[in-house]
């Protein structure tokens, strides 16, 4: 494999844009606030979900997870890939909810990557996937520019906080938990795709409950049908409108994330420090000295109001 996999946000709008940019036509993600079945069916129709947190060592065994049942011959009728290497959770999620909704569009190279690995086991599946130069180059064409770590060379360690993206969909009748560092497939029963919303708040909310009290780092992405199709087919203006701008958004938002600005914050800085010291020793030593004073008043302010929340 050439080239390495960087990490990318958990956002609606990168989300959406890698859906375009593999192929797939009239998906979009959503991303959800609330973790309550009733905004889940506010996104009708919702084909998966693609939760972000924290990952911490699990109690789960090769034999059973923490939550429902392995369901190890789920991989012969349904696409799951385990993940083979490091950063590609993100597109491997999307992968799983997008590669197993036969209504949707997934697009001509995406077809047949996916007729291609069709009779592979799911370990293969993931060497196959990360060698993909398709997908690898959309991944990375999303994520942050960085000039200070290779994502290729890096490592975690124990104080590090790492964060893993799995998917959940109704297949075949059964709502899964497609976690690519999992063996298998992970059942949590029966589950009509109309019923997904109902049926995986409550799972979610499970895992959720397993961490400490006052954890806060996760994240929700719904993909559902692109509502400008359900805007035009009835003459919906405003929402077309809405979703318009937001798209527009998106490309804005995505075209910045391309752009490593370090370089340009430090040439302004030095500008702007050239700029004083050509005014005069003084200037530059008031500007310095009022910027201390500044800093100095919002500690104290801060130590203030911890002192009055104590």
């Amino acid at each position: 494999m050439s080239g390495g996999w960087n990490t990318i946000e958990s956002d609606a709008g990168v989300f959406t844009h890698l859906l375009e940019g593999l192929g797939a036509k009239g998906v979009q993600f959503e991303e959800l606030v609330s973790l309550d079945a009733d905004s889940l069916h506010s996104l009708s129709p919702i084909y998966g979900v693609i939760f972000l947190f924290k990952w911490v060592s699990s109690k789960a065994t090769d034999n059973k997870p923490e939550d429902g049942t392995f369901d190890t011959e789920a991989a012969e009728n349904i696409f799951f890939a385990q993940q083979v290497i490091q950063n590609a959770c993100g597109t491997q999620a999307l992968l799983s909810v997008l590669l197993n909704i036969p209504d949707v569009d997934i697009g001509a190279p995406l077809r047949e990557f996916k007729d291609f690995t069709i009779a592979f086991p799911p370990d293969l599946r993931g060497e196959t996937l990360s060698n993909s130069d398709l997908i690898r180059s959309v991944h990375n064409s999303f994520a942050r520019a960085s000039p200070f770590i290779d994502e290729t060379q890096r490592t975690s360690t124990d104080s590090d906080d790492v964060y893993h993206f799995i998917a959940y969909t109704s297949v075949n009748g059964i709502l899964y938990e497609l976690d690519g560092l999992a063996p298998a497939p992970i059942s949590h029963g029966a589950c009509l795709p109309t019923e997904l919303p109902d049926k995986v708040v409550p799972v979610l909310q499970r895992r959720i409950n397993r961490y400490p009290e006052g954890e806060i780092h996760f994240n929700l992405l719904a993909m559902i049908r692109d509502p400008r199709i359900r805007a035009k087919e009835i003459g919906d203006v405003e929402t077309l409108h809405i979703e318009e701008r937001k798209r527009r958004e998106w490309v804005w938002e995505n075209s910045l994330r391309r752009h490593n600005f370090v370089g340009f914050v430090g040439d302004l800085t030095k500008g702007v420090v050239k700029a004083k010291q050509a005014e005069g020793d003084d200037s530059y030593k008031s500007w310095i000295e009022g910027g201390k004073k500044k800093s100095e008043q919002r500690m104290k302010v801060l130590r203030a109001a911890s002192m009055k929340e104590a």
